[in-house]
């Protein structure tokens, strides 16, 4: 076009991932485009300016749920609802090898220590980093209760105070087979509250669940024995999914799951009581036996059932949500889960 720079008005999500330009460019979202038009049209010399190394903060709404992220349900275990939680992946300064070209001018190769980078790749060392931090700032913490502690203080809602959305699904509000728990938040994760702790009996009793071979089972857990007594694929998460048949008729019983789990008691302080906060699920009666947990010293750890009933066949949405919040008597410590109710088959994952 012989022109020298260029706006492109795009609604490809993808676009930031891999558009490369030779040129001064920018790329403006259809929602922002009209706008830029209107300019173009009303005024007799339109002028633009692209600004570099400028980082512009207060955006609003953020964050959302990218469209490449991974989503869930887990293909290879899908009683445990993945993903756990989402973390800073789009458009990332990261460390880059410097025998690999970030990008070119005309026939030149670039190179530099680092890179603008997109994906789950970035967003791992994000959330890998804080839960280092956590295990310093806890080093009595297993690896169960630090992902506990991420993901039950993860924020579910966009700093408006909506729920986040999601761009791959039409900024409609994200479900958490997208985001998991929510946006990590690394200050609340150190005062969790509760904890969902699970050690290695926990995870091998699911292993033994999900019918490995006794060969699998001993390269996974390197032992020259497994103990298969007590098989379950209810592993003590801070989340919980659960599938229906959505071919099932009206006629017999209504469908029923439960999950049970344990919550250690990880606050300041020893003596407190929590009470349990439903968001219901369309559909579903939810329920959690007991209402209460009272806790009467730190570490003390305490037992409930959560139950999800189908009350309704009627079609209805292939993946529906809801949440369970812990919140103790002096409203310090929010603790959240996130609840899915999904007709998506496990099998044909």
């Amino acid at each position: 076009a012989k022109v020298d720079a260029a706006l492109f008005i795009s609604s490809d999500s993808f676009s930031e991932l891999y558009s490369q330009f030779s040129f001064p460019a920018a790329i403006i979202s259809p929602q922002d485009g009209p706008t830029i038009l209107n300019y173009i049209h009303k005024c007799s010399e339109p002028k633009a300016t692209i600004t570099f190394r400028k980082t512009v903060l207060g955006t609003k709404p953020a964050p959302t749920v990218a469209t490449y992220t991974s989503r869930g349900p887990s293909a290879s275990c899908p009683n445990v609802l993945k993903p756990d939680v989402m973390a800073p992946g789009s458009l990332i300064l990261a460390s880059w090898a410097q025998n690999s070209t970030v990008g070119t001018v005309g026939t030149h190769n670039l190179y530099s220590p680092f890179a603008i980078i997109s994906g789950t790749s970035m967003a791992c060392p994000h959330a890998s980093g804080v839960a280092a931090s956590l295990k310093a700032a806890r080093p009595g913490w297993s690896p169960a209760a630090i992902r506990s502690a991420l993901m039950t203080t993860a924020s579910h809602l966009d700093n408006t105070g909506a729920p986040i959305r999601d761009m791959g699904n039409g900024n409609k509000q994200a479900s958490p087979l997208a985001m998991g728990a929510g946006h990590i938040e690394p200050n609340r994760a150190l005062e969790p509250g509760l904890v969902y702790d699970a050690g290695t009996e926990d995870y091998v009793n699911l292993l033994c669940a999900m019918n490995f071979t006794s060969k699998q089972l001993r390269t996974i857990t390197r032992t020259a024995t497994v103990d298969c007594s007590n098989p379950t694929l209810d592993l003590n998460y801070p989340s919980f999914i659960a599938y229906f048949d959505p071919n099932k008729t009206s006629a017999g019983a209504p469908s029923v799951r439960q999950f049970r789990r344990t919550v250690t008691n990880v606050g300041d302080n020893p003596v407190a009581t929590y009470t349990a906060n439903l968001v219901e699920i369309k559909g579903f009666t939810v329920s959690v036996v007991p209402e209460k947990l009272s806790f009467k010293e730190k570490y003390q750890k305490q037992s409930f059932t959560l139950t999800l009933k189908e009350n309704t066949r009627e079609k209805r949405d292939a993946v529906l949500h809801g949440s369970l919040t812990w919140v103790d008597d002096t409203e310090k410590y929010v603790v959240r889960s996130p609840i899915v109710a999904t007709t998506v088959s496990p099998i044909s994952l």
